[in-house]
């Protein structure tokens, strides 16, 4: 994030008939239509999507649309309403989608709870993680000013659809965007053809948005993690056939968490600094205040919530879920530099990390694993999801106190649809409880795969087989991705070097082939590491294209100067990620109806 967002003139409400802004009957508005329309609409869908493909798409983009329409009527300051609404409901949702731990525990063959004790599990996992994620606020948004590519797209959404003005310049991009995104969304799913060559519009666009350099360098650690399988599997990381992603990811993982060391490391020890020499106070803008005091104090309290209720209520060891509450502050940041980075963030992964770790240390119990993983898979997802729609608030300028509420308020909605719609799910179709992971192959059901349930039980049956290469592998990558930053931090910090990058194309030319091929950014060649080597070619490609662009003489255009990230480039991947999301929302709801009509 480059630019500052601009303030937006204070206006009473366009239409009369509506609640005059910041008043009981707005905010109540607000919250009725995120927490119990949009919400669950979008919750339903992310469930759905979570049970029979293994990934769901949060409700920030269908929200964000559809909540504009109900505040367009505020005029320009109606994106601040819109952004509570789409806040709310991407909570409902994110939390919906979390049903899978209870069809993990299901597989398991763990006694079930009752519904109550769920309940409390999960709202005090999530009020954990929301707290979290905006602890991380003031480093991931305001200081490392990280992209957060959907959350620009929805920023740009929002600020489109409720100013006239805006709308007028960037319609044509933001929906010819979309329309795209819708098209290119079905057609890899009906699409023998598409689908083969793994297209993703969504993540073509987010490499729109980030540009050649975070692209390019993707692909190149995907190639180096392709070309190196041979290495892997000679010394057994890897057995004959399987992916190289199987073993990179944690390799990715550690480079994130070796990189976040140092920028982390001089974020506190710059903030020490300015405290040892007492310089002026800086006052915040009215928006962007928080009260940190409370905000740690609403950590932990949660924090001990999740031990309390883990232990007494559930009967889990004390010491395990310390340790999960511990590794959520370290994976809430990896996870958000992802996020902020490359539109991705591997919440799966760190539930996996998690439970290799407890491996480390003597876990070899499922059940334990299962119920001190939850802790990392909703409290990371959650904290990712606020450290998103901060982004978005920080490109809008919105009250991040009230914007905190609505997400809190989303959390008590989604901690109870999540159990809802597992046991609504789970009841309606018997074949989601049965545990794939010991079906043979011609017995798996074809239309609910359920993926990241059969990683998370995967990795929680293989306790009794503890792998030390594993964690081998999670070191390699945080020594790779430290040493790595270190050699960037010094490069770039010469002033020869810089004059150097300044002198010319040469030097331009110089700086782009060292960002991108010889000394990528951990953050951007560890998204490589991830996922298979076509999706992160889909990523690269939209990269380069941007960065071509964006090299071409500017056309002026009339009227006022758009905000400098809503160019061309952002708008158009912004829109690709929107309508690819609303194709997946879509083709989710369709399949359930089609489901539910057809058995």
């Amino acid at each position: 994030m480059t630019s500052t967002p601009i303030p937006v003139t204070e206006t009473g409400p366009r239409w009369a008939w509506l609640p005059a802004p910041r008043t009981w009957k707005y905010y109540a508005l607000l919250g009725v239509v995120g927490i119990f329309i949009l919400g669950p609409l979008g919750g339903v869908a992310a469930s759905y999507m979570n049970f029979s493909l293994g990934f769901f798409v949060g409700g920030q983009v269908l929200a964000g649309i559809l909540g504009s329409t109900v505040t367009y009527g505020y005029g320009a300051q109606g994106r601040h309403g819109a952004n509570y609404i789409q806040t709310t409901a991407a909570s409902v949702a994110g939390m919906s989608a979390m049903a899978v731990v209870i069809q993990a525990m299901t597989w398991l063959g763990l006694p079930q709870p009752p519904i109550w004790q769920l309940i409390l599990y999960m709202l005090c996992i999530g009020m954990f993680g929301v707290g979290v994620g905006m602890l991380y606020t003031p480093i991931l948004v305001d200081r490392l000013q990280l992209k957060f590519p959907s959350g620009l797209a929805v920023a740009n959404i929002l600020r489109a659809l409720t100013d006239p003005e805006l709308l007028k310049q960037s319609v044509t991009r933001l929906f010819g965007g979309m329309a795209l995104g819708v098209i290119g969304g079905i057609g890899a799913s009906k699409s023998a053809f598409l689908s083969a060559i793994d297209l993703s519009t969504s993540t073509f666009g987010a490499g729109m948005i980030v540009g050649a350099r975070i692209g390019i360098a993707a692909i190149v650690g995907g190639l180096v993690g392709w070309a190196m399988i041979p290495y892997f599997v000679s010394i057994g990381w890897l057995q004959p056939g399987d992916p190289f992603r199987k073993i990179t990811f944690l390799i990715a993982l550690g480079m994130i968490m070796g990189a976040a060391l140092i920028d982390v490391s001089l974020i506190l020890f710059r903030a020490y600094q300015r405290a040892r020499q007492r310089a002026a106070k800086v006052e915040q803008e009215d928006w962007k205040r928080t009260n940190f005091r409370r905000l740690i104090l609403w950590v932990l309290f949660w924090g001990v919530g999740i031990v309390v209720t883990g232990s007494q209520v559930l009967h889990q060891p004390v010491g395990y879920l310390v340790m999960a509450v511990l590794l959520v502050f370290l994976f809430a940041i990896v996870n958000g530099i992802s996020l902020g980075m490359v539109d991705s963030t591997p919440i799966s992964s760190a539930f996996v990390v998690t439970v290799i770790l407890m491996a480390a240390v003597g876990l070899r119990d499922p059940t334990i694993g299962m119920m001190a993983g939850t802790v990392l898979l909703v409290s990371v997802a959650e904290a990712s999801d606020m450290q998103q729609d901060r982004s978005t608030g920080w490109r809008l300028g919105t009250n991040r106190t009230i914007q905190f509420r609505f997400q809190v308020a989303g959390i008590v909605m989604g901690a109870i649809m999540a159990v809802v719609f597992a046991k609504l799910f789970m009841s309606a179709y018997p074949v989601l409880s049965l545990d794939q992971t010991t079906l043979s192959a011609d017995k798996q059901p074809e239309r609910w795969a359920s993926a990241m349930t059969y990683k998370l039980v995967g990795v929680l049956r293989s306790l009794t087989d503890d792998k030390p290469y594993q964690r081998t592998a999670i070191w390699v990558g945080v020594a790779i991705g430290f040493a790595t930053e270190v050699l960037r931090k010094i490069i770039k910090s010469r002033k020869a070097y810089q004059r150097f990058v300044k002198s010319g194309r040469v030097g331009f030319s110089a700086d782009f082939m060292l960002d991108a091929l010889v000394l990528p950014s951990p953050y951007a060649s560890s998204f490589g590491g991830f996922l298979n080597l076509a999706t992160s070619g889909w990523f690269a490609a939209g990269g380069a294209l941007s960065s071509l662009l964006n090299s071409l003489p500017k056309r002026k255009t009339e009227g006022a100067a758009l905000p400098e990230d809503m160019n061309t480039t952002s708008l158009v991947g912004g829109g690709l990620i929107a309508g690819d999301a609303l194709a997946a929302l879509g083709l989710g709801i369709a399949g359930l109806l089609a489901t539910a009509f057809g058995r």
